[in-house]
C-alpha cells in the first residue's frame, strides 16, 4: 500500500495520540498517502499537494515552498512490512491516518488482521475527512472512527467535503466522534449548523483551536472554549502541539 515517507521509510511512529476522544494515550501512527480532499490549511500536505497537481495551499505565500515530488514523499510498502514495523512498538493501540486512510481499505483490513493475530488485543483508531463510506468488513474491524468533517475554512466547496448519506452513516455509528479545527464564530456557527442537519449529539462533537504553535492554540481557546460551554460539546486541545509544535513523525 502507499505511505508517506519520512526519511527513508515509511511513515510509522510511537507517540501520544494528540487529539480527540483518546488524547494522551500512547498510540503508533501510521500515515498512509492520497487524499481525495485539498484543504488550504492542511498540516499533512506532503500527502497529496504533489507537483502538477493544481491545488493551492496557504504554504504558498512562503518563498521557500514548493509543491512534493511524489516520489520523495511516499513509499510503496507491503502490508507484512507494515505489521512487522507497528509490532516492534511496545503498543496495542495504531491509529490509521492519512491523507485520507479510507482510500485502501482493502490493504489496511490486511494489516488489522496481521497485527490482531499476533496479539488479539490491538485496538485500532481511523482519522477520516468522513466522504468515504467504511465497507462492512473494515467497519467491524475497526474499534474508534475519528471524522473530522471540513468546514468552509479549508477552501472547498461543501458539494466535495460534505457527503450526506457517508455522514448519516457514521453518525448511526457508537464507533464514530466528530472533530472540528475552530479558529472564529463562523467556524463555530457552521459546526452547530452540520450537528443540527445531521443530528450528532452534542457529546460526540469535539472541537480543537486551530494552531500550528502554543501561541497560536492559546490565542483561540478561549472562544472555543466558551462555545463548548454553550452548546455541550468537548473541548479537544491539540497535545502534540503542545508538546512537539509543528514538527512531523512525532
Amino acid at each position: 500500500m502507499l505511505l508517506s515517507r519520512l526519511n527513508d521509510g515509511p511513515e510509522i511512529f510511537f507517540t501520544l495520540q494528540g487529539e480527540g476522544v483518546s488524547a494522551g494515550m500512547p498510540a503508533v501512527f501510521v500515515r498512509s498517502s492520497l487524499c481525495n480532499l485539498h484543504c488550504q490549511w492542511c498540516d499533512t500536505d506532503h500527502t497529496w499537494n504533489f507537483e502538477g497537481t493544481p491545488w493551492k495551499h496557504e504554504k504558498d505565500a512562503d518563498p521557500g515552498y514548493r509543491k512534493h515530488k511524489k516520489s520523495e514523499v511516499t513509499i510503496e510498502t507491503p502490508t507484512t512490512e507494515i505489521v512487522r514495523l507497528v509490532a516492534m512498538h511496545p503498543c496495542r493501540r495504531v491509529v490509521l491516518t492519512g491523507g485520507e486512510p479510507l482510500l485502501q481499505q482493502e490493504a489496511w483490513l490486511e494489516v488489522i488482521t496481521g497485527l490482531r493475530e499476533i496479539d488479539p488485543a490491538y485496538q485500532f483508531e481511523v482519522e477520516t475527512n468522513g466522504t468515504r463510506k467504511p465497507t462492512p468488513e473494515f467497519r467491524a474491524a475497526v474499534n474508534q472512527f475519528n471524522v473530522s468533517p471540513k468546514l468552509a475554512n479549508s477552501g472547498m466547496d461543501a458539494k466535495l467535503r460534505l457527503v450526506p448519506e457517508t455522514l448519516a452513516g457514521f453518525v448511526a455509528d457508537p464507533k464514530a466522534w466528530f472533530k472540528f479545527v475552530a479558529v472564529e464564530d463562523a467556524d463555530m456557527d457552521e459546526i452547530l449548523t452540520f450537528s443540527r442537519e445531521f443530528s450528532v449529539p452534542p457529546e460526540r462533537i469535539l472541537v480543537m483551536p486551530e494552531g500550528r504553535t502554543s501561541t497560536d492554540l492559546d490565542r483561540h481557546a478561549p472562544a472555543v472554549a466558551a462555545r463548548c460551554l454553550l452548546h455541550g460539546w468537548r473541548f479537544c486541545d491539540r497535545l502534540h502541539v503542545r508538546l512537539w509544535g509543528d514538527k512531523r513523525g512525532v
